[in-house]
Order: structure tokens, then C-alpha cells, then sequence
């Protein structure tokens, strides 16, 4: 199958959604039935590309303006992809838009519906993705969701058809051993900061969906708890991070709070491993890879009950409600003072897991592919 797939996520910083794209496509690229055919929609960062899946695939397309094709494709189905990438018999559009296609099939992740269902925490430039995904489900597009939870919203919110929308997991990706000591750190500003202490870690784009607010918040009752404790949130600042900076300014404990900005994949894996403990308190996901990899490297979780969390993370986490502050300071506090608990979780998670990986997420996306063809 001659599989065009868009790879735009992997030009810049990779969020979530850009280690999807990543891993997804090298899993992919070592299938045979796949032939994979990368593309990205920009014109400023048009020869990124190449270098991001150097040695995996060659990259055989002409410039794609993102403004104009944007613009176009949300209101007409034209111009075909195929004008770009050459005759193709499915097009993959990963991040929430595919594009329009002369005679290839279509097929679009939908990670999450964050835009319709909490618009007032989701990116405005994301706002317009319920109705591109309306209209390539009119179109006749499938629909690959990371989840069975968001598969079911797509098929509650969109009338969608069932057999149409298919759920297939993200994978974990390879995670390196590394030991508790601290001395070489994350990198070496934040080492010297912790200085060996322990802490709590919080990792993702700071904006208001992920719920660092009420990490800062519980963190005021943990703090009291457990003086020698830190507080890491790791990841780029989005739209809205004033209220986490400013909920960190008003807290009593705001010298032991460290913000460090968006992390390279090693210094997150360090960070990861060598946490006391990992939070998750999202409002609202799709997956949750994060905590997945915290998992992988033996840090036990406590993550919010929202989204799809509860399906993906079952019981190899502590779970607690989205936005309660004083329940996640709670949570957090049993799981650093009761060692039974920490080694349970940690003995459910690494069963957790082992369904979790980017081979099985292949296989499953190439089924999808082959069920899009023969529909």
C-alpha cells in the first residue's frame, strides 16, 4: 500500500502528538506491506522533513504552503494531495486533518475532541478541528482514534458510523536504564537545584487542559507535609500559562517549585526515572503517553480520572478526580509515605504496560489502511 502520511508534528519540539507521529512512522516504515511516503504541510520548514526521518524513508514530495492549502482545504476538496506526493492509495492525516485526495483513501487520528467538548481550555487555533473532522467523515474518511473511549465520543458527537472510527493504542517507546543517582541530573541547572531531593514531576505543555494549576495548588498541603520535597513541572509554556505561573507565585512553597521549560527526550527520561513520584492531573486526554513512560522506567503515578486515562492507565495508577486539588494532594502524599503502595502500583504498572507497543500500533494502522482500501 502506498501510504502518504502526514509528518508535519515532527518540525518542531515534539508534544504528544509528535511522538506519535514518530514513533508510528518508524514502526510503519519496517513493515512490508507499507510503503510509506512521509509528508509535512509547510513551506518555511520545508526541508525539516528529510532530516527528522533521515535513514528511514526518502521523502518524495514538492513544497505544501500550509496558509493557502489550509485555507483551501477547509472549504473545498481541492487540491488533491496527489498533486504533491504522487499516486497514493491511502493518505493518513495524524494530526486531526487529512487532506483531500484525487482517488486515495482517508483516514484521520482524531487524538482527542478537547476543542468540542472543553473549548475554553483547548488552543484557539485548534477550535476549528470539530468541523474538518465533520467534514472528512462526510467525506468518507475512517477514523483512528488512540482510544475506545475517544472512539466512542467520535461516534457520539460526529453520528459517525462504528465501523468507520477504530481505536489502536499508542505504543511505548524504548526507554533507557538509568540509575537513582542524581549528580549528572537532568540537566545540569536542575540538578543542581534538587540537589539529590526528592520530588514530585509534572511533564507536558503548559496550558490549562493538563491541570498543572491544581498540581501548584496541592502541592501547598504536600509541601507542609514533606519539607524536603520539590516540585518539577517540565514542558514548554502554551496559551494559558499565566495562571500556572501566577498559582506558583501566590504558593507558600514557590521556592521549591522548578519550571524548567521544554526538555530533550533524554533529560525526560532522567527526570521520569528518578521522580518520587509522577502526576498526571489532566481535565481531559485522549491517551496519556507520559504517564506510560513513567511507568517503563518503575515511577509510580497518580493521575486524574478524566479521558481516556482510567482505560489506559487501569490499575497501575493511583487515580483521583480532575481539578481536586486537595484529593491529588492526598493521593500523592500516600504514595510517598506507604512503600506497600508504591511497589504495588509499581508491580501493576510494569504488567500495565506490556500491551503498550509501537509494532502493535503499526500492525494496527496498516489493518485500518487495508480496511480503508477494500471499503
Amino acid at each position: 500500500m502506498r501510504v502518504g502520511y502526514e509528518a508535519t508534528a515532527l518540525l518542531g519540539q515534539r508534544t504528544g502528538v509528535g511522538e506519535f507521529c514518530y514513533n508510528a512512522l518508524v514502526a510503519l516504515a519496517a513493515l512490508p506491506e507499507v510503503d510509506l511516503r512521509p509528508f509535512a504541510v509547510s513551506w518555511r520548514r520545508r526541508n525539516r522533513l528529510a532530516t527528522s526521518v533521515s535513514g528511514l524513508v526518502p521523502i518524495r514530495q514538492l513544497p505544501m504552503p500550509a496558509r493557502p492549502l489550509q485555507a483551501s482545504w477547509s472549504r473545498f476538496d481541492f487540491p488533491w494531495v496527489e498533486l504533491f506526493t504522487g499516486p497514493l492509495d491511502v493518505v493518513h492525516g495524524t494530526n486531526f486533518v487529512v487532506p483531500p485526495s484525487l482517488r486515495a483513501r482517508r483516514v484521520v487520528t482524531v487524538h482527542d475532541l478537547t476543542p468540542l467538548l472543553y473549548p475554553n481550555v483547548a488552543d484557539p487555533s485548534t477550535l476549528v478541528f470539530p468541523r474538518l473532522i465533520a467534514r472528512a467523515i462526510r467525506g468518507g474518511a475512517f477514523v483512528h482514534t488512540p482510544s475506545a473511549f475517544v472512539a466512542a465520543q467520535v461516534v457520539e458527537h460526529f453520528s459517525a458510523d462504528p465501523e468507520r472510527v477504530v481505536a489502536v493504542p499508542h505504543g511505548l517507546p524504548d526507554v533507557p536504564e538509568i540509575g537513582g543517582n542524581a549528580e549528572d541530573g537532568a540537566d545540569a541547572g536542575i540538578a543542581a537545584r534538587l540537589a539529590g531531593a526528592p520530588y514530585v514531576l509534572g511533564l507536558g505543555t503548559i496550558e490549562p487542559r493538563k491541570g498543572f494549576a491544581t498540581l501548584v495548588d496541592a502541592f501547598a498541603d504536600l509541601g507542609d507535609r514533606h519539607p524536603d520535597l520539590r516540585l518539577v513541572i517540565a514542558g514548554q509554556p502554551g496559551w494559558g500559562s499565566e495562571e500556572v505561573l501566577s498559582r506558583v507565585e501566590a504558593n507558600p512553597h514557590r521556592s521549591r517549585i522548578l519550571l524548567p521549560g521544554y526538555v530533550s527526550s533524554s533529560e525526560r527520561f532522567k527526570l521520569l526515572a528518578r521522580a518520587s513520584v509522577f502526576a498526571y492531573p489532566s481535565i481531559y486526554e485522549g491517551f496519556g503517553l507520559p504517564p506510560i513512560e513513567a511507568m517503563a522506567l518503575g515511577t509510580p503515578v497518580v493521575a486524574s480520572l478524566a479521558g481516556s486515562l482510567p482505560e489506559v492507565l487501569g490499575d497501575g495508577a493511583e487515580l483521583v478526580p480532575a481539578g481536586d486539588a486537595s484529593a491529588l494532594a492526598a493521593a500523592l502524599a500516600r504514595v510517598l509515605e506507604d512503600s506497600a503502595l508504591r511497589e504495588a502500583l509499581v508491580a501493576r504498572a510494569t504488567v500495565r504496560i506490556s500491551g503498550y507497543s509501537w509494532v502493535k500500533t503499526a500492525k494496527g494502522l496498516a489493518a485500518l489502511y487495508a480496511k480503508a482500501l477494500a471499503a
